[in-house]
Protein backbone atom coordinates (compact mmCIF):
# COMPACT_ATOMS: atom_id res chain seq x y z
CA UNK A 1 0.00 0.00 0.00
CA UNK A 2 1.19 3.19 -1.07
CA UNK A 3 2.29 5.47 1.51
CA UNK A 4 2.25 9.50 1.53
CA UNK A 5 4.58 11.84 3.31
CA UNK A 6 4.80 15.58 3.68
CA UNK A 7 7.99 17.28 3.44
CA UNK A 8 9.09 19.41 6.44
CA UNK A 9 10.84 22.48 5.88
CA UNK A 10 13.19 24.27 7.81
CA UNK A 11 12.04 26.45 10.94
CA UNK A 12 9.07 24.52 12.38
CA UNK A 13 7.89 24.85 16.17
CA UNK A 14 8.49 21.54 18.03
CA UNK A 15 4.36 21.25 17.44
CA UNK A 16 4.44 21.47 13.82
CA UNK A 17 7.21 19.08 13.57
CA UNK A 18 5.34 16.55 16.11
CA UNK A 19 2.36 16.37 14.02
CA UNK A 20 4.02 16.04 10.69
CA UNK A 21 6.10 13.77 12.61
CA UNK A 22 2.74 11.55 14.01
CA UNK A 23 1.12 11.51 10.28
CA UNK A 24 3.58 10.32 8.70
CA UNK A 25 3.99 8.04 11.17
CA UNK A 26 0.65 6.66 11.06
CA UNK A 27 1.10 6.17 7.14
CA UNK A 28 4.43 4.33 7.41
CA UNK A 29 2.85 1.76 9.72
CA UNK A 30 -0.24 1.19 7.07
CA UNK A 31 2.63 1.30 4.56
CA UNK A 32 2.81 -3.04 4.55
CA UNK A 33 -0.79 -3.01 4.54
CA UNK A 34 -2.53 -4.67 0.80
CA UNK A 35 -6.21 -3.02 0.26
CA UNK A 36 -7.82 -6.17 1.25
CA UNK A 37 -5.47 -6.24 5.00
CA UNK A 38 -6.46 -2.85 5.20
CA UNK A 39 -9.94 -3.22 4.81
CA UNK A 40 -10.91 -6.20 7.44
CA UNK A 41 -12.43 -6.10 10.44
CA UNK A 42 -12.12 -9.26 13.04
CA UNK A 43 -14.50 -8.02 15.48
CA UNK A 44 -16.25 -5.00 17.27
CA UNK A 45 -13.41 -3.82 19.65
CA UNK A 46 -11.44 -3.28 16.66
CA UNK A 47 -11.08 -1.57 13.46
CA UNK A 48 -9.63 -1.95 9.96
CA UNK A 49 -6.85 -0.03 9.71
CA UNK A 50 -8.15 1.82 6.36
CA UNK A 51 -10.82 3.10 9.26
CA UNK A 52 -7.99 3.96 11.62
CA UNK A 53 -6.22 6.10 8.56
CA UNK A 54 -9.70 7.90 7.91
CA UNK A 55 -10.81 8.35 11.73
CA UNK A 56 -8.01 10.41 12.27
CA UNK A 57 -7.96 12.69 9.41
CA UNK A 58 -12.02 13.22 9.69
CA UNK A 59 -11.12 14.39 13.55
CA UNK A 60 -8.63 17.30 11.83
CA UNK A 61 -11.19 18.04 9.53
CA UNK A 62 -13.58 18.00 12.03
CA UNK A 63 -12.41 19.84 14.90
CA UNK A 64 -9.30 21.90 13.55
CA UNK A 65 -9.89 23.05 9.61
CA UNK A 66 -14.09 22.56 9.60
CA UNK A 67 -14.42 24.96 12.76
CA UNK A 68 -11.47 27.31 12.55
CA UNK A 69 -10.15 27.53 9.10
CA UNK A 70 -12.66 30.40 6.87
CA UNK A 71 -13.88 29.09 3.25
CA UNK A 72 -12.82 25.51 4.57
CA UNK A 73 -14.68 22.69 2.31
CA UNK A 74 -14.79 19.22 3.86
CA UNK A 75 -13.21 16.66 1.57
CA UNK A 76 -16.10 14.65 1.24
CA UNK A 77 -19.80 15.98 2.57
CA UNK A 78 -20.43 12.04 3.15
CA UNK A 79 -17.17 11.07 4.91
CA UNK A 80 -17.90 11.92 8.49
CA UNK A 81 -20.72 9.65 8.79
CA UNK A 82 -18.41 6.75 7.69
CA UNK A 83 -15.79 8.17 10.12
CA UNK A 84 -17.09 9.11 13.30
CA UNK A 85 -16.12 7.37 15.88
CA UNK A 86 -18.39 7.77 18.95
CA UNK A 87 -18.92 11.74 19.38
CA UNK A 88 -22.70 12.28 19.51
CA UNK A 89 -22.31 15.83 19.46
CA UNK A 90 -21.19 15.37 15.46
CA UNK A 91 -24.20 13.05 14.90
CA UNK A 92 -25.38 9.80 13.39
CA UNK A 93 -22.62 7.49 11.69
CA UNK A 94 -22.42 3.84 11.20
CA UNK A 95 -22.04 0.95 13.31
CA UNK A 96 -18.91 0.23 14.73
CA UNK A 97 -19.95 -3.10 14.19
CA UNK A 98 -19.81 -2.23 10.43
CA UNK A 99 -16.95 -0.59 9.65
CA UNK A 100 -15.50 -4.02 7.70
CA UNK A 101 -17.93 -3.21 5.03
CA UNK A 102 -16.10 -0.03 4.03
CA UNK A 103 -14.79 -1.51 0.69
CA UNK A 104 -15.47 2.27 -0.67
CA UNK A 105 -13.46 4.80 -0.26
CA UNK A 106 -10.54 3.03 -1.10
CA UNK A 107 -7.10 3.21 0.41
CA UNK A 108 -5.52 5.54 -1.81
CA UNK A 109 -8.86 8.05 -1.67
CA UNK A 110 -8.09 8.22 2.16
CA UNK A 111 -4.79 8.54 1.99
CA UNK A 112 -5.44 11.20 -0.68
CA UNK A 113 -7.44 12.67 2.06
CA UNK A 114 -4.97 12.81 4.10
CA UNK A 115 -2.45 14.72 2.22
CA UNK A 116 -4.82 17.50 1.90
CA UNK A 117 -6.05 17.94 5.10
CA UNK A 118 -2.18 17.90 6.45
CA UNK A 119 -1.43 20.52 3.67
CA UNK A 120 -4.23 22.60 5.02
CA UNK A 121 -3.57 22.11 8.44
CA UNK A 122 -0.22 24.20 7.54
CA UNK A 123 -2.47 27.20 8.00
CA UNK A 124 -3.82 26.49 11.86
CA UNK A 125 -0.45 24.82 13.51
CA UNK A 126 0.72 28.25 13.79
CA UNK A 127 -1.90 29.68 16.09
CA UNK A 128 -1.00 29.58 19.69
CA UNK A 129 -4.74 29.78 20.39
CA UNK A 130 -4.98 25.92 18.77
CA UNK A 131 -2.06 24.83 20.32
CA UNK A 132 -4.03 22.61 23.33
CA UNK A 133 -6.63 21.48 20.88
CA UNK A 134 -3.68 20.00 18.06
CA UNK A 135 -2.02 18.49 21.07
CA UNK A 136 -4.84 16.60 21.77
CA UNK A 137 -5.38 15.87 18.06
CA UNK A 138 -1.65 14.47 17.91
CA UNK A 139 -2.34 12.13 21.38
CA UNK A 140 -5.13 11.29 19.88
CA UNK A 141 -3.80 9.86 16.42
CA UNK A 142 -0.78 8.21 18.70
CA UNK A 143 -3.78 6.36 20.74
CA UNK A 144 -5.01 5.09 16.87
CA UNK A 145 -1.56 3.81 15.84
CA UNK A 146 -1.31 1.68 18.71
CA UNK A 147 -4.41 0.46 17.59
CA UNK A 148 -3.81 0.28 14.20
CA UNK A 149 -1.27 -2.51 14.90
CA UNK A 150 -3.19 -4.24 17.63
CA UNK A 151 -6.31 -4.24 15.66
CA UNK A 152 -4.36 -5.41 12.20
CA UNK A 153 -2.51 -8.04 14.73
CA UNK A 154 -5.56 -9.49 15.47
CA UNK A 155 -7.91 -9.62 12.24
CA UNK A 156 -3.99 -11.31 10.36
CA UNK A 157 -4.29 -14.49 13.46
CA UNK A 158 -8.06 -15.22 12.26
CA UNK A 159 -5.91 -16.16 8.90
CA UNK A 160 -5.04 -19.98 9.20
CA UNK A 161 -1.91 -18.95 7.23
CA UNK A 162 -0.49 -16.44 9.82
CA UNK A 163 0.99 -14.26 7.74
CA UNK A 164 3.28 -11.70 8.63
CA UNK A 165 2.59 -7.74 8.68
CA UNK A 166 6.60 -7.25 8.85
CA UNK A 167 9.07 -10.05 7.49
CA UNK A 168 11.89 -9.16 10.48
CA UNK A 169 13.36 -11.08 12.88
CA UNK A 170 12.11 -10.05 16.59
CA UNK A 171 14.60 -9.30 19.21
CA UNK A 172 15.53 -12.03 22.00
CA UNK A 173 14.27 -11.34 25.97
CA UNK A 174 16.78 -10.84 28.45
CA UNK A 175 16.37 -12.65 31.70
CA UNK A 176 16.38 -10.26 34.86
CA UNK A 177 16.02 -11.20 38.50
CA UNK A 178 13.22 -9.65 40.29
CA UNK A 179 13.45 -7.19 42.78
CA UNK A 180 11.32 -5.10 44.70
CA UNK A 181 10.68 -0.99 45.34
CA UNK A 182 9.02 -0.25 48.68
CA UNK A 183 7.29 2.24 49.57
CA UNK A 184 6.50 3.30 53.04
CA UNK A 185 2.97 4.63 52.68
CA UNK A 186 1.47 7.92 54.09
CA UNK A 187 -0.14 10.68 51.78
CA UNK A 188 0.82 10.79 47.56
CA UNK A 189 0.28 12.87 45.17
CA UNK A 190 -1.51 11.67 41.97
CA UNK A 191 -2.54 13.00 38.80
CA UNK A 192 -1.24 15.68 35.75
CA UNK A 193 0.45 18.28 37.69
CA UNK A 194 -0.92 20.66 34.80
CA UNK A 195 2.56 20.87 32.98
CA UNK A 196 2.38 20.04 29.24
CA UNK A 197 -0.62 18.25 27.92
CA UNK A 198 -2.75 15.42 29.33
CA UNK A 199 -5.99 14.26 28.80
CA UNK A 200 -8.61 15.55 30.95
CA UNK A 201 -9.15 11.71 32.78
CA UNK A 202 -5.59 12.37 34.64
CA UNK A 203 -6.60 15.81 36.95
CA UNK A 204 -7.27 17.51 38.91
CA UNK A 205 -4.27 16.15 40.79
CA UNK A 206 -5.33 14.83 44.69
CA UNK A 207 -4.21 13.49 47.62
CA UNK A 208 -4.29 9.72 48.32
CA UNK A 209 -3.26 7.64 51.45
CA UNK A 210 -1.10 4.83 50.91
CA UNK A 211 -0.35 1.76 52.75
CA UNK A 212 3.01 0.69 52.97
CA UNK A 213 3.11 -1.70 49.89
CA UNK A 214 6.20 -3.03 47.33
CA UNK A 215 6.19 -2.73 43.47
CA UNK A 216 8.12 -5.36 41.52
CA UNK A 217 10.78 -4.50 39.42
CA UNK A 218 9.78 -6.58 36.50
CA UNK A 219 6.96 -7.64 34.50
CA UNK A 220 5.54 -11.23 34.72
CA UNK A 221 6.84 -13.28 32.21
CA UNK A 222 5.70 -16.16 29.81
CA UNK A 223 8.01 -19.31 31.63
CA UNK A 224 5.96 -17.78 35.10
CA UNK A 225 2.58 -18.00 32.63
CA UNK A 226 3.94 -21.53 31.62
CA UNK A 227 4.05 -22.22 35.43
CA UNK A 228 0.69 -20.80 35.94
CA UNK A 229 -0.74 -22.65 33.66
CA UNK A 230 0.99 -25.86 34.76
CA UNK A 231 -0.07 -25.60 37.97
CA UNK A 232 -3.61 -25.54 36.78
CA UNK A 233 -3.79 -21.93 36.94
CA UNK A 234 -7.47 -21.87 34.62
CA UNK A 235 -8.86 -24.82 36.38
CA UNK A 236 -8.65 -23.67 39.79
CA UNK A 237 -11.80 -21.72 41.03
CA UNK A 238 -10.67 -20.56 44.24
CA UNK A 239 -7.84 -17.87 42.18
CA UNK A 240 -10.64 -16.43 39.80
CA UNK A 241 -13.32 -13.55 40.61
CA UNK A 242 -16.79 -14.85 39.78
CA UNK A 243 -17.29 -12.91 36.72
CA UNK A 244 -13.63 -13.91 35.21
CA UNK A 245 -14.39 -17.46 36.14
CA UNK A 246 -17.77 -17.44 34.12
CA UNK A 247 -15.63 -15.98 31.12
CA UNK A 248 -12.94 -18.79 31.09
CA UNK A 249 -15.77 -21.28 31.18
CA UNK A 250 -17.89 -19.70 29.12
CA UNK A 251 -14.76 -18.94 26.57
CA UNK A 252 -12.76 -21.98 27.01
CA UNK A 253 -10.05 -19.60 27.95
CA UNK A 254 -6.76 -21.56 28.84
CA UNK A 255 -3.76 -19.50 27.56
CA UNK A 256 -2.76 -16.15 26.78
CA UNK A 257 -4.46 -14.61 23.23
CA UNK A 258 -2.05 -15.93 20.15
CA UNK A 259 -0.63 -18.66 22.30
CA UNK A 260 -0.36 -22.07 20.65
CA UNK A 261 2.11 -25.46 21.67
CA UNK A 262 3.04 -26.90 18.63
CA UNK A 263 5.21 -30.30 18.23
CA UNK A 264 8.01 -28.12 17.50
CA UNK A 265 7.65 -26.11 20.95
CA UNK A 266 5.32 -23.20 22.04
CA UNK A 267 4.77 -20.41 19.71
CA UNK A 268 2.94 -16.98 19.76
CA UNK A 269 1.73 -15.24 16.90
CA UNK A 270 3.08 -11.66 16.37
CA UNK A 271 3.44 -8.68 13.93
CA UNK A 272 6.37 -11.15 12.12
CA UNK A 273 3.82 -14.15 12.16
CA UNK A 274 4.13 -17.37 14.26
CA UNK A 275 7.59 -17.14 16.35
CA UNK A 276 8.66 -19.08 18.83
CA UNK A 277 7.74 -18.05 22.54
CA UNK A 278 10.40 -16.15 24.68
CA UNK A 279 10.28 -17.65 28.08
CA UNK A 280 12.26 -13.98 29.17
CA UNK A 281 9.91 -11.74 27.33
CA UNK A 282 6.63 -10.38 29.83
CA UNK A 283 3.52 -12.06 28.91
CA UNK A 284 1.08 -10.11 27.11
CA UNK A 285 -2.90 -10.31 25.39
CA UNK A 286 -4.49 -10.93 29.23
CA UNK A 287 -7.54 -9.87 30.46
CA UNK A 288 -7.71 -8.09 34.00
CA UNK A 289 -9.42 -11.54 35.41
CA UNK A 290 -6.10 -13.42 34.06
CA UNK A 291 -3.75 -10.60 35.47
CA UNK A 292 -6.14 -10.97 39.03
CA UNK A 293 -5.84 -14.84 38.96
CA UNK A 294 -1.90 -14.94 38.49
CA UNK A 295 -1.48 -12.69 41.09
CA UNK A 296 -3.65 -14.07 43.44
CA UNK A 297 -1.91 -17.98 42.32
CA UNK A 298 1.96 -16.06 42.98
CA UNK A 299 0.84 -14.86 46.88
CA UNK A 300 0.37 -11.12 45.43
CA UNK A 301 -1.83 -8.44 43.93
CA UNK A 302 -2.21 -5.83 41.31
CA UNK A 303 -1.39 -2.73 42.62
CA UNK A 304 -3.66 0.42 42.53
CA UNK A 305 -3.26 3.07 39.98
CA UNK A 306 -2.07 5.37 42.80
CA UNK A 307 1.19 2.74 44.25
CA UNK A 308 2.30 2.52 40.26
CA UNK A 309 2.13 6.11 40.00
CA UNK A 310 3.57 6.95 43.32
CA UNK A 311 7.10 4.83 42.44
CA UNK A 312 7.11 5.99 38.89
CA UNK A 313 7.40 9.82 40.12
CA UNK A 314 10.22 8.33 43.04
CA UNK A 315 7.89 9.47 45.89
CA UNK A 316 9.13 6.08 47.74
CA UNK A 317 11.98 7.40 49.15
CA UNK A 318 14.08 10.89 49.68
CA UNK A 319 16.45 11.44 46.14
CA UNK A 320 14.54 8.27 44.67
CA UNK A 321 14.53 9.63 41.22
CA UNK A 322 11.07 9.63 39.05
CA UNK A 323 10.89 6.98 35.90
CA UNK A 324 11.43 8.47 32.66
CA UNK A 325 8.60 8.19 30.67
CA UNK A 326 9.96 7.74 27.25
CA UNK A 327 12.30 5.13 28.38
CA UNK A 328 11.56 1.14 27.68
CA UNK A 329 10.50 -0.47 24.90
CA UNK A 330 8.08 1.71 22.81
CA UNK A 331 7.09 2.73 19.33
CA UNK A 332 9.87 4.49 17.17
CA UNK A 333 9.05 3.34 13.81
CA UNK A 334 7.39 0.86 11.75
CA UNK A 335 8.12 -2.32 12.13
CA UNK A 336 7.23 -5.93 14.29
CA UNK A 337 6.66 -4.17 17.75
CA UNK A 338 6.83 -6.92 20.56
CA UNK A 339 7.71 -6.91 23.83
CA UNK A 340 11.16 -7.76 25.16
CA UNK A 341 11.66 -6.94 28.91
CA UNK A 342 13.41 -3.47 28.78
CA UNK A 343 14.18 -2.33 32.57
CA UNK A 344 11.61 0.60 33.81
CA UNK A 345 8.37 1.29 34.80
CA UNK A 346 7.47 1.71 31.07
CA UNK A 347 7.50 -0.01 28.12
CA UNK A 348 6.99 -3.59 26.64
CA UNK A 349 3.29 -3.79 27.91
CA UNK A 350 0.20 -1.69 29.61
CA UNK A 351 0.47 -3.24 33.41
CA UNK A 352 -3.44 -3.72 34.71
CA UNK A 353 -4.29 -2.38 38.15
CA UNK A 354 -6.96 -2.77 40.60
CA UNK A 355 -8.62 0.48 40.40
CA UNK A 356 -11.61 1.04 38.54
CA UNK A 357 -11.52 3.51 36.01
CA UNK A 358 -13.67 6.79 38.10
CA UNK A 359 -13.52 10.57 37.87
CA UNK A 360 -10.73 11.89 40.25
CA UNK A 361 -12.45 14.01 43.00
CA UNK A 362 -13.47 17.43 41.55
CA UNK A 363 -13.53 16.32 38.00
CA UNK A 364 -15.23 18.08 34.81
CA UNK A 365 -15.08 16.49 31.32
CA UNK A 366 -13.91 19.23 28.65
CA UNK A 367 -16.75 21.49 27.04
CA UNK A 368 -18.11 20.36 23.56
CA UNK A 369 -17.67 17.86 21.77
CA UNK A 370 -14.28 16.79 22.60
CA UNK A 371 -15.54 16.61 26.47
CA UNK A 372 -16.82 12.89 25.00
CA UNK A 373 -13.03 11.56 24.79
CA UNK A 374 -13.21 10.43 28.76
CA UNK A 375 -15.44 10.81 30.84
CA UNK A 376 -18.26 9.18 29.40
CA UNK A 377 -15.91 5.99 29.05
CA UNK A 378 -16.03 5.58 32.92
CA UNK A 379 -17.97 2.71 33.86
CA UNK A 380 -16.94 -1.22 33.91
CA UNK A 381 -13.48 -0.63 33.20
CA UNK A 382 -10.07 -0.76 34.89
CA UNK A 383 -7.26 1.66 34.29
CA UNK A 384 -3.90 0.14 33.34
CA UNK A 385 -0.42 2.28 33.89
CA UNK A 386 2.92 2.62 31.88
CA UNK A 387 2.94 2.44 28.11
CA UNK A 388 3.42 -0.78 25.75
CA UNK A 389 5.90 -1.49 22.78
CA UNK A 390 2.89 -0.44 20.01
CA UNK A 391 2.72 3.18 22.31
CA UNK A 392 4.45 6.26 20.43
CA UNK A 393 7.58 7.12 22.56
CA UNK A 394 6.69 10.07 24.36
CA UNK A 395 2.92 9.48 24.48
CA UNK A 396 2.64 8.49 28.22
CA UNK A 397 3.45 9.61 31.76
CA UNK A 398 3.07 8.84 34.95
CA UNK A 399 -0.38 10.45 35.21
CA UNK A 400 -1.75 8.72 32.48
CA UNK A 401 -4.54 6.45 32.63
CA UNK A 402 -5.03 3.72 29.88
CA UNK A 403 -8.39 1.88 30.70
CA UNK A 404 -10.09 -1.51 29.53
CA UNK A 405 -13.23 -3.42 29.95
CA UNK A 406 -12.14 -6.64 32.59
CA UNK A 407 -12.57 -9.22 29.69
CA UNK A 408 -10.47 -7.45 26.49
CA UNK A 409 -6.89 -8.72 25.53
CA UNK A 410 -6.29 -7.56 22.17
CA UNK A 411 -3.89 -5.14 23.52
CA UNK A 412 -0.30 -5.19 24.70
CA UNK A 413 -1.56 -6.18 28.27
CA UNK A 414 0.21 -7.96 30.80
CA UNK A 415 0.65 -6.66 34.86
CA UNK A 416 3.42 -6.29 37.25
CA UNK A 417 2.60 -7.70 40.72
CA UNK A 418 2.47 -5.62 43.91
CA UNK A 419 2.79 -6.96 47.75
CA UNK A 420 1.73 -5.42 51.03
CA UNK A 421 4.52 -4.52 53.90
Amino acid sequence: MASTRLRTSSGESPLEERFLATRALTEALAAPLSESDATIQSMEDASPAKWHLAHTTWFWETFLLRDNLPDYTLHDERWPFLFNSYYEAEGERIGRFSRGMLSRPSVDEVLDWRTAVTQAMGELLGDPDLAPLIELGVAHEQQHQELLLTDIKHALFQNPLGPAMFDAQLPAAEARERGWTEHPGGIGAVGHKGEGFSFDCEGPRHRVLLEPFALADTLVTNAEWDAFIADGGYENAALWLSDGWAWVQENRISAPLYWRDEDNGPEQFTLAGWQPRDPHAPVTHISYYEADAFASWAGGRLPTEFEWEAVARGQHAEEAPAHEPGEGNQLDAAGPVHPVGSPGLFGDCWQFTRSAYLPYPRFQPAEGAVGEYNGKFMSGQFVLKGASCATARGHSRASYRNFFYPHQRWQFTGLRLAKDI
